[in-house]
């Protein structure tokens, strides 16, 4: 598979970025680590114009301690936040989901943080080849009219499959967006549109600058499940942040990702652990059960494993985070 025909521009600056985004807008698309663009575009899934490179934007690259927040350049390559101290101390769960992207040898070296979180959406049946989607009528994904995830659907189900997303919206992270005009603060759980052709509320002249993560006390962790231990996205995964004071939980947040078209954050099932011992097992279950019963309805068959198997995961991941947070909690 070879790469269609482009521009390749490597400006030097923010500003001069943001003015061949304001320029350029739906003909662009922007160059990091490439790891997800770079196939996508082999595949003849996207066909920009014009790419615009990020390499030469060393400023967008840190990893920064603030007054009661960690601060993420977007560029920052993901082997600097598993190497990072203090993304282990204050959001373990980032660590251990960059820690599970792609191959050591490839993506912890080539992979961004902010490429990471606009990881596109995917579906096992949209993201193949030209060759592969030429055999059958186009899925919405691919301006068609139909579904193959599932049967009769009037929009598109692709899934989200960020191992960052997942972990970042856990922490209560936000997002820094910068256009040649403006810059702009978002959740990143208001960051989703339940759109899978259009993930992303985020205008295409616009930029993620930076990654802002809220550092309150408590401890993280992630886990996730595929099929092989590198390369491949999650088929489930899991990432829970637990605060407490004298062992009793007072904070906790549970989001589930590779189920819908964003990462889940599930209130019932986190709001359960309210008042809870840190070494409540059965109430862990509980929570982790509530998940697997609110996360399940999102699932679809587009991941190359079936429902019922991925649905029964949930709880399980659940559970791992849970107690491995609670174990870390613990020990401080």
């Amino acid at each position: 598979m070879r790469l269609p025909r482009f521009e390749y521009l490597r400006p030097k600056t923010l500003e001069d970025t943001l003015d061949l985004l304001a320029d350029h807008k739906d003909d662009a698309r922007i160059l990091a680590g490439g790891t997800d663009l770079l196939v996508r575009m082999k595949k003849g899934l996207l066909s920009p114009k014009v790419l615009i490179s990020l390499k030469a934007l060393n400023n967008l690259s840190y990893i920064q301690k603030n007054d009661g927040s960690i601060s993420i350049g977007a560029t920052t390559p993901l082997a600097d936040i598993i190497a990072s101290d203090l993304i282990q101390a204050d959001a373990a769960a980032l660590s251990q989901a960059c820690e599970k992207v792609g191959a050591v040898s490839l993506q912890h070296y080539r992979g961004t943080l902010g490429g990471n979180v606009l990881q596109n959406n995917r579906c096992h049946n949209y993201n193949q080849s030209q060759f592969h989607r030429s055999g059958r009528q186009a899925c919405h994904k691919a301006g068609g009219k139909i579904c193959y995830a599932r049967d009769e659907a009037d929009r598109c189900y692709s899934t989200c499959q960020s191992d960052g997303a997942t972990a970042l919206m856990a922490l209560g992270a936000k997002l820094v967006l910068v256009s040649k005009k403006n810059e702009r603060t978002v959740d990143l759980a208001d960051f989703y549109t339940n759109d899978g052709i259009v993930p992303f509320a985020m205008e295409s002249h616009e930029l993620l600058k930076e990654i802002i993560i809220p550092v309150k006390g408590g401890s993280s962790a992630y886990r996730r499940l595929a099929y092989r231990s590198a390369i491949d996205y999650p088929i489930v995964c899991a990432g829970v942040l637990l605060g407490a004071t004298d062992n009793k939980i007072d904070k906790a947040r549970i989001v589930v990702g590779a189920m819908g078209r964003s990462p889940l954050f599930l209130a019932q099932a986190s709001s359960s652990l309210n008042g809870k011992d840190l070494t409540d097992n059965r109430a862990f279950k509980t929570a982790a059960y509530q998940a697997m019963d609110s996360a399940a309805p999102f699932a679809v068959h587009n991941v190359g494993s079936t429902l019922e198997y991925r649905q029964a995961m949930v709880e399980k991941m659940v559970f791992r985070a849970l107690t491995a947070a609670a174990t870390a909690a613990i020990a401080q």
